[in-house]
């Protein structure tokens, strides 16, 4: 996109809204990245209407101008501002992690509810999350229940490092290591201490490699996104290796695409687990899908 002529530059506050909006942008947007640009809260648009007419300083007119034609070529809101938040956290993101989304609230929320549920004998409790990225969802489950022992893996160095940042700045405790999956911790040692993890949760790559959908995604990364012609390689993966990381009766919880639940359930029934289900997201599309060791359940029946 070419600069716009000297005389449609944005003067003032609601000049620069009308010039995003010409631009392509919808109205949310550009006054998200007018007040990223201006240093104040993302969501503080009360104070925009207040002060309309109130002149754009160079300095921030001249980062506006550099935001405003990429949103409007596509890339994420969230990469342009720097963070997203996710349950009642404000997490950095770049364009090295996978932007946090709504949908994976139902992933932590059933975490939680699985750790409420396990008997005060377990202590410590131990969850790991695999593919943490940003480290959403290990961050989240920390901050909502401080006394469980959270660790968080990635095979992105990159990743890792935005997710450590985040646990710093959030004065979260999260072991963090690097690798594939479960090997990870393997080779970190943080696995075979009392007998492995009571949860282990993940939202791995579940894009089928030929999705028409990822040509929509392309500012995000391409590993956090898609895995093999049915989307479905990494979540396998995970499955045959977690069943030897879990303690009896631990969980294995997955989030995955809006019409795998089906064929996930499958492959957690083939690998010998329980009790196996999946749980809805706020639109009613089963979002996440998982299952206890045979063990527990047999030793509870």
């Amino acid at each position: 996109m070419k600069p716009p002529p000297p005389q449609t530059l944005p003067q003032t506050l609601a000049q620069a809204i009308r010039f995003a909006i010409a631009a392509g942008l919808d109205k949310l947007d550009a006054q998200m990245l007018l007040l990223h640009v201006m240093a104040r809260p993302v969501h503080d648009r009360a104070w925009l209407l207040a002060h309309d007419l109130d002149a754009l300083d160079p300095a921030a007119q001249a980062r506006y101008q550099a935001l405003v034609p990429r949103r409007a070529a596509g890339e994420p809101l969230a990469y342009l501002i720097g963070h997203k938040a996710f349950y009642g956290l404000n997490l950095q993101v770049t364009a090295d992690v996978l932007i946090p989304r709504a949908d994976t609230e139902t992933l932590v929320d059933w975490a939680v509810q699985v750790l409420d549920g396990l008997p005060a004998h377990r202590a410590p409790v131990k969850l790991v999350d695999l593919g943490t990225g940003s480290g959403a969802i290990a961050l989240a489950i920390k901050h909502v229940r401080p006394g469980v022992l959270v660790f968080a893996t990635d095979f992105s160095a990159a990743a890792l490092a935005i997710a450590a940042a985040n646990a710093a700045r959030l004065s979260l405790d999260v072991a963090f290591s690097r690798g594939a999956w479960l090997d990870a911790v393997l080779s970190h040692g943080i696995h075979h201490t009392r007998g492995g993890f009571d949860v282990i949760v993940s939202n791995p790559p579940y894009i089928a490699d030929a999705d028409p959908h990822l040509s929509a995604l392309t500012h995000e990364p391409a590993q956090a996104l898609a895995s093999g012609p049915d989307g479905l390689d990494d979540i396998r993966q995970i499955i045959a290796q977690a069943g030897a990381h879990l303690r009896p009766g631990g969980w294995l919880l997955l989030e995955h695409g809006y019409d795998q639940a089906g064929r996930v359930r499958n492959l957690l029934r083939q690998a010998g687990f329980a009790d196996v289900q999946s749980k809805s997201d706020l639109n009613g599309i089963e979002r996440c899908s998982g299952a206890r060791t045979a063990a527990a359940a047999n030793a509870a029946n």
